[in-house]
Parts: structure tokens; C-alpha cells; sequence
């Protein structure tokens, strides 16, 4: 049968093709997909074909800006970056981090050896230049961000202080000259950074309070701190948040409210096509752990706490609680009996009720207050292991300098911030990122057991092999879509370290510890890709500019540059042709 002039394929033939495709290998099944890629355009067999060769929900409806299955399909087989094109092999350690300038035409490596490195982002990547960070007793690189205008670079480290004690150390780089500007104290040194506009970036800093409670310091400070006047403010405190449990705050994060009228991407399929939602989501409302108080509405855990142990009229202030908790311990009333630990916990939970400033009201931007944004960052109340994730909101006379260095404008009795919002993940948070719109924010995780409970937080429950993706609104403060799953991780509770993940416009990547970098189509959430290393893959990154060219950084001190098939293919039939000499067409005709 001559198909090759006819688009459409008789029934009979589609109904054998489906039974060969429900019978044969991945390799083979991409050969007869292919093979209709040239015959048919038909839409009915595009539809049938794609659901059942990327096993999809028939309840996922088509990508909304797509214009055809047969375009759907096409996409998904021939956008991907999954092709090597190059390895660079310049870093003689493990390679921890990669980060694209907004132009898309540089991008920056951090690695064990202690580096950072700047890279032309062209046909053929070359290394621009290379900053060695041992000078400044720094230990390695591991995190670094572009400024909104491709001018600065953020540089975060981990510097050895005396006795060999560990913290952590930004450095400021102007991409001018490649001179450093300014250096800022980062503790702990995983908090790594980031930066809130143009000239401004967010550290950290740690207090101890007790064993295993503590406060969290947030920084703002004037990327030209080392070369400004004396006479300039150059950093002033953002917020002072308790932690308990051996908590620490730590992968900051700035998202931008404004963008969210335009998103890349609408995930939630009930709003794609006007209809009402198939299940509610689940909202994480601020200290809820349990289905009965998710179901409550919002209000300040200082508040229902004070609401749950103090009389109706009153009488008994915070400090009184307090009075009276420790002498019901000391008269041996309070059973059972507790340990050291939940002790100092107790106590500190009781000091802080009347001492943390309430949480601002409304969280869900409105038009009003387009130019909020979110600081997004790790913490707990369980356990020193990062299982929830905080929001507080940076409101628009924050997000400079000037003004008070040390936040005097909050009354006395304000010791703590609140968080205005939290999210339980209930599991070990080993990486996040933000969708290029700043709607959505991707959770890696390795799962707790199912019911599990936690008596010491020094010992938190074993975690999962599997790593589990979540996706969260941040307008509607909603999980969407259901967990993907596709990597594995191997190393313990104590051993965990942070996996970078990075999202463009349709598609979302991360690396693994099974020496493969991943990538999920964002709308129909299906696995498409893995990308071989030889070791952990750490950090992934794709092109700002161009989706169809990803980066994956790897323990194999080697950074992978992948593309699509169809930009190799471009860029192949650039290439111009050598020509032939004439003597060898001479001798050619002569043979």
C-alpha cells in the first residue's frame, strides 16, 4: 500500500499499529512513531498516538497553547535537550552549582575546587575568566546568581574561620572587570543567598539561644558595602525569625509577585478549560500539621496557642504562663515527664508568644500590592532537618537600606517575626526552585514514613530513596498536580545534601544522585529524558533565552552541555561545506 500520498491511515492499519505498540520495546515503538510522523497528520490518530505512547491520563487535556497533537507530539520528541553536544572539563573537582545570566549568554560554575567560573554562552562554550576564592580562606564555591541586570555576580561559599570552624561567606563580583566588590558573612553557609533587586542581597545569620533552640537573622545588604561612604547605610535587618528543634533557615529565595498576571504556564487544569476544579487541593495553612486544623482559617499560631492554654478572661499573661509552667515542673505536676530537649523547646515557645510580631494579614498579592515579593526559604518546628518551607512577605519600604539599621521601628516587645505562611512537606527538603514566571515553586523531597513520630529531633525519621517533585501555587498557596517521581537518592538522614533543580517555560530538570539528570514536561507531568554522568549529577540549568539547551553539573568534575534534536540538526545544516579542490575532482574524474 502506497501511504506515502495519503495523510490518513485506513482503521485497520491504526488498530495493528496500537497492538504493536502495546507489544514492543520504547526503540522500536519511536521507530513506527516516526514512521508516522511522515504519513499521517490526521488528528484523531495524533490524539490515540500520543496518549498511549506517553501513557498520559486521558483527563490531562492538551497543552493550551498548542496548536495540534500532531505539533504536541512532535514537540515532545524533538524539543528536548537530551542530545550531548559538549563536556567541559575545565574544574578539577566536583562541579556543586550552575547559574545562567538573564541575557542567557554567560553562565557561572561553582565547584570543590574552590572556583568560580564564567563562561561565554556561544556555539562552542569557552571559559571567560575564573576566580579562585582560597585567597579569602574559603573552603569551596557553591551557589551563585545573577543580579536582574547581568551587572553583579553573587558568589556564595563556605569560609574556614579560626579553629578550623566552618561558616559561610558571599562574595560580590562586577562583571565590568571581574573585580570583588564586597564580602558578607553567611551562617549557616546554606542559606547561600540571593539577591532581592538590582544592588541588594540577603544573607543570613545564626544565634544561638539554647541547645537546640535558636534565631535566624536576615540580612539586607548594599552589594557596594566595601566602596560605599561610610556614611551610607549598608545593611539593615529584614527579619529575626525563632527556631526550635535544632532548626535552621536556610536556601533563601526572592519570588516576584507582579509577575504572576502572566504566567508561562497555567497548571491547573480546572482553570485551562473554564471548569470547576475534578478535587480540591490541599492548603498549607501557617502551624498546621494535622487535616483538621489545615481545615481551619488562617490565623497566628502565637494566637490559637495563646487561645488553647490561657484562661478565657485573660488574667494570665505569656510571662505568667511561663511562671507557672516552670513551677508545676519544679511541684513535679506536669506529666509525663519531659526530657531536656522538649523542655527548652516549651520554654522557648512560651517566651516567644507575646515577643513575635503578628504575620501580615494578606498574603495573596492583589493588584494594590503587585510590587510585594516573597522571601522563600527552608526551616522545621520538628526537627533540624529542613521539612517545611517558610514565606514571609518583603513589603516595598523594605527593600532598600536606608532607614533604620536594626529594625527600631518594631516596638520593644517584638523580639521574633513571624512566618505568614508554611508549608509542610514531611519529608527531608533537599532542593527548590522557582518557574520563570515566579507562580509555581518546585520541591525536591525525600519522604518521612507514613505516620511516623518524632521523639528526639536530633534523630529525624529515615527518609526515602525515592525523591518526590511537588509543585505549589503561590498565588492560591495550593499544592497542584500530584508528586513526580522518576530519581533516586541513596545517602542517610545525616548525610543529605542539596540537589539543584531549574525550570523553563514547559519543562522542568534536576539531578539525581543515580548519575542522571532528569527532565519533565511541566503541563502532562511525564518523565522525558535522563542524562548520563559518571557520578552524582548536582545542578542542572537551562538557557533563560532558549529552553532547548540544558547544562547538568556532575561529581565527575565535568559540566554537560545538552541540546535538542532539532537545534543540533539547525545548527548542523549551518555548517558550511568544505569545498572540493580541483586537482581532487580532477582526480576523481580520472579514477
Amino acid at each position: 500500500m502506497d501511504v506515502g500520498g495519503n495523510p490518513l491511515l485506513p482503521d485497520s492499519i491504526l488498530y495493528e499499529i496500537f497492538l504493536y505498540l502495546d507489544h514492543v520495546d520504547v526503540l522500536s515503538a519511536t521507530l513506527v512513531c516516526r514512521q508516522w510522523h511522515a504519513v499521517a497528520r490526521d488528528e484523531f490518530l495524533w490524539k490515540e498516538l500520543f496518549y498511549r505512547y506517553y501513557r498520559i491520563s486521558r483527563e490531562v487535556p492538551r497543552h493550551p497553547v498548542a496548536v495540534s497533537w500532531y505539533d504536541e507530539f512532535q514537540r515532545l520528541y524533538d524539543t528536548i535537550p537530551c542530545v550531548e553536544v559538549q563536556t567541559l572539563r575545565e574544574h578539577s573537582d566536583q562541579v556543586l552549582h550552575l547559574s545562567f545570566s538573564h541575557s542567557g549568554y554567560l553562565f557561572a560554575s561553582c565547584s570543590k575546587d574552590c572556583t568560580v567560573k564564567i563562561w561565554n554562552n556561544e556555539l562552542d562554550i569557552s571559559l571567560l575568566h575564573s576566580s579562585n576564592m582560597r585567597p579569602y580562606n574559603w573552603s569551596y564555591t557553591q551557589f551563585s546568581q545573577f543580579n536582574s541586570d547581568d551587572s553583579l555576580l553573587l558568589v556564595s561559599g563556605v569560609f574556614v574561620g579560626p579553629h578550623n570552624s566552618s561558616s559561610g561567606e558571599i562574595a560580590v563580583i562586577s562583571m565590568e572587570n571581574f573585580l570583588l566588590l564586597s564580602r558578607v558573612r553567611n551562617k549557616p553557609y546554606d542559606v547561600f543567598g540571593c539577591w532581592l533587586n538590582e544592588t541588594n542581597l540577603i544573607s543570613g545569620n545564626l544565634h544561638r539561644i539554647g541547645h537546640i533552640t535558636s534565631c535566624s537573622v536576615l540580612w539586607l545588604n548594599n552589594a557596594f558595602q566595601g566602596i560605599e561612604s561610610e556614611n551610607v547605610n549598608v545593611v539593615k535587618r529584614l527579619f529575626k525569625i525563632q527556631n526550635l528543634n535544632a532548626s535552621t533557615i536556610r536556601t533563601v529565595m526572592v519570588a516576584d509577585c507582579s509577575r504572576y498576571d502572566s504566567p508561562d504556564l497555567l497548571l491547573d487544569y480546572g482553570e485551562q478549560l473554564a471548569a470547576a476544579s475534578t478535587s480540591p487541593c490541599q492548603v498549607f495553612d501557617l502551624g498546621s500539621d494535622s487535616e483538621e486544623k489545615e481545615a481551619k482559617p488562617k490565623q497566628n499560631l502565637t494566637s490559637e496557642l495563646a487561645a488553647q492554654e490561657s484562661p478565657e478572661d485573660g488574667s494570665v499573661t505569656a510571662g505568667g504562663g511561663l511562671q507557672q509552667f516552670l513551677d508545676d515542673i519544679m511541684e513535679g505536676r506536669v506529666r509525663p515527664l519531659m526530657t531536656e530537649k522538649e523542655l527548652e523547646t516549651k520554654v522557648a515557645e512560651l517566651l516567644a508568644r507575646n515577643r513575635t510580631k503578628p504575620p501580615e494579614l494578606n498574603l495573596v498579592p492583589t493588584d494594590g500590592h503587585s510590587k510585594k515579593k516573597y522571601l522563600i526559604f527552608t526551616t522545621g518546628c520538628l526537627t533540624y532537618s529542613p521539612h517545611q518551607i517558610g514565606i514571609k512577605q518583603i513589603l516595598p519600604h523594605q527593600m532598600t537600606t536606608a532607614g533604620p539599621v536594626l529594625g527600631e521601628e518594631r516596638r520593644s516587645d517584638e523580639f521574633f517575626d513571624s512566618l505568614d505562611h508554611v508549608i509542610d512537606i514531611r519529608g527531608h527538603i533537599i532542593g527548590m526552585g522557582l518557574s520563570p514566571d515566579h507562580r509555581y515553586l518546585y520541591v525536591n523531597s525525600r519522604a518521612w514514613p507514613q505516620d511516623c513520630v518524632i521523639s528526639d529531633p536530633m534523630q529525624p525519621p529515615p527518609i526515602a530513596e525515592e525523591i518526590d517533585l511537588h509543585v505549589f501555587d503561590l498565588k492560591t498557596m495550593k499544592e497542584v498536580k500530584r508528586a513526580l517521581r522518576a530519581h533516586r537518592a541513596y545517602t542517610p538522614n545525616d548525610e543529605c545534601f542539596f540537589i539543584f533543580l531549574d525550570v523553563s517555560r514547559d519543562f522542568v530538570a534536576s539531578g539525581a544522585e543515580d548519575r542522571h539528570g532528569y527532565i519533565w514536561d511541566r503541563h502532562y507531568n511525564i518523565c522525558l529524558a535522563k542524562l548520563q554522568h559518571d557520578d552524582v549529577v548536582n545542578s542542572v540549568a537551562f538557557s533563560p533565552m532558549e529552553q532547548e539547551l540544558l547544562l547538568t553539573a556532575s561529581d565527575d568534575a565535568t559540566i554537560k552541555v545538552w541540546r535538542s534534536p532539532r537545534s543540533v540538526r539547525i545548527q548542523q545544516a549551518r555548517k558550511p561545506r568544505p569545498r572540493k579542490l580541483l586537482f581532487s575532482w580532477l582526480l576523481n574524474q580520472k579514477s
